[in-house]
Order: C-alpha cells, then structure tokens, then sequence
C-alpha cells in the first residue's frame, strides 16, 4: 500500500465502471439477454479497453450480477422502532425503486435462470437475499415483540410484501400511497388480534 491507502497500479475510476456497468443492463435489456453480453460487448458499448473489465470482474457472471446489484438502491437500514414502521419505509423503498429503468434487464436474466442456473443462484444469493434477509429480520423481530402473530409464516409474508412491489413491466409505476397500503394489508392479515 502507498501512503494514499490504494494499491500499486492505476486508480479505478468510477466514470469507466459506471459506464462498464451501464453498458451491461443495456445489453442484457436486449434480446438474446444474458447471451448478449459479452466481455468485448460491454467493452465497446463502455468505451474501455477488456482489460479495465477484467480487473474489476473475474468473468461475465460476476460482470452481470453486480450491473444488476448496481441498478437496484439499497433499502433503508431497518430503525427497530416497530415492525409496521419498518416494513412501511422499505416498501416506500421498494416501490420507489431506481432499477425499474432496467426491468428489462432483470427479466431477461429471470427468464434465462434455467439456461443459466449457475448466474441465476449467484444473483439470488448476492443481489435478491440480502434484500430479503433484511425484511425477514424485521418480520422475525415482530414475532418477538408480540407486534405480529405467533404462527407467522415469516418466508409466506415476506414474500407477499415483495411481490407486491414487484413491477410487471417497465412503464408500471405504484401510485402514491400504495406502498403503506401494502403494508396495511399485510398488517390486516399477519398482526397480532387486539384481546
């Protein structure tokens, strides 16, 4: 290490891996989709040498999945203050969600999962449950705290809140409110009954 803290060698710039990872939604949005993208591909469309590509990402997979990582906003740390609180601001997280520009790209790559089941397993496990984990945390943590019911089926609940902020195209836009009514209709079905 130097005495700037970064290793020997070019500093990364930020401008060629957006544009690296730009490059990529906008080819896996095309049709072949995943088949596509191709390392020379997003090379060209980026306006980088594969090199740069290469150093930042060992194969098109890992290329892949962070392009889809990066086109989704990371969701708000969970306050702990209740569970209806913390459901109601990661629906508004999801619902407002910075990737549905690239919903195309996130089809294409579910469309394909049994052609590539390999990329599919790697998207969920780095991209999709760190997403869920986080909501089934808060789901869990209402469970213990009474706010919700005992017999809860934590995986049933947390996947009704993000189904139901799942776009079904690109042009699909929630109106306002629509993420606490969500919740609210979570709520109505999952909270404990008043005695």
């Amino acid at each position: 290490m130097t005495a700037t803290g970064r290793g020997p060698g070019r500093p990364r710039s930020e401008r060629a891996e957006k544009a690296i990872l730009e490059a990529t939604l906008d080819l896996l949005a095309r049709e072949p989709g995943v088949a596509g993208v191709s390392i020379e591909a997003v090379a060209a469309r980026a306006g980088v040498g594969k090199t740069t590509i290469y150093r930042r990402w060992p194969s098109k997979d890992a290329l892949i999945v962070d392009a889809l990582g990066s086109a989704k906003a990371p969701l708000p740390r969970p306050s702990g203050a209740s569970a209806r609180q913390d459901l109601t601001e990661i629906a508004r997280a999801l619902a407002d969600e910075r990737g549905r520009g690239h919903l195309r790209s996130f089809w294409n790559v579910l469309g394909g999962a049994e052609k590539h089941p390999e990329l599919y397993a790697r998207y969920r496990k780095d991209v999709i449950e760190p997403r869920c984990a986080m909501v089934r945390e808060v789901l869990v943590r209402g469970v213990e705290t009474g706010e919700l019911r005992a017999d809860l089926d934590i995986e049933v609940a947390m996947s009704m809140l993000i189904g139901a902020l799942t776009p079904r195209n690109p042009r699909e836009s929630f109106p306002d409110g629509y993420a606490e009514a969500v919740v609210d209709a979570l709520f109505q079905g999952v909270a404990r009954a008043r005695e």
